[in-house]
């Protein structure tokens, strides 16, 4: 939903633009909280997706995998592919939100899956640019993962308005005549 996106769009910035998304997880909680999440369940699910909910970082890996896979012109089977989803789901959680942490698991992926290692110096020039998005879409799904699971417990409340950032508030001005004459703002 639109108006959820907009409510998370500076989280979604700062994490796009500085690759980590652990710096936006305390703005993260409240902004889900405000949006409907309870308390309990926004404090449970998004520092736990932090750990197991990387939709981002695991389509990295599956991608980045079968990119070299295909560089080196190495066929994969049916089997091979299964495997590498499994490969690719352990190696995968437990991820730190760190920049660059991906490019670790890319690693222990290609060399559990025996594909050649050698290939992430094609990865390696533009993981910085691709780390991003990648961020940035992790940080979507734990917003998301805490509304899902307050409707499934049926404990989601809609927000009685929309949700707004502070900055975003409009100053509400009243006017009083001051002893000099001055209008103060409140």
């Amino acid at each position: 939903d639109e108006a959820g996106i907009k409510a998370i769009k500076d989280e979604l910035i700062l994490a796009f633009s500085t690759a980590a998304s652990a710096t936006v997880m305390p703005q993260l909680i409240e902004k889900v909280e405000a949006y409907g999440a309870p308390r309990s369940i926004a404090t449970l699910v998004i520092p736990t997706g932090y750990s197991f909910n990387l939709d981002g970082a695991s389509l990295f890996v599956g991608i980045g995998t079968l990119f070299i896979a295909q560089l080196y012109e190495i066929p994969l089977s049916l089997a091979d592919q299964a495997m590498l989803i499994i490969i690719m789901v352990l190696t995968s959680k437990g991820a730190a939100g760190v920049p660059g942490a991906m490019f670790v698991i890319l690693t222990a992926t290609l060399t559990s899956a025996g594909l050649p290692v050698e290939g992430i110096a094609f990865i390696a020039g533009v993981y910085r640019l691709m780390d991003m998005p990648i961020t940035a879409l992790n940080v979507l799904g734990n917003a998301l993962a805490p509304l899902v699971v307050a409707k499934w417990e049926n404990q989601y409340r809609m927000p009685a308005a929309p949700v707004v950032a502070p900055e975003e508030r409009p100053q509400v001005l009243t006017s009083s005549i001051s002893a000099g004459g001055s209008a103060n703002a409140t």
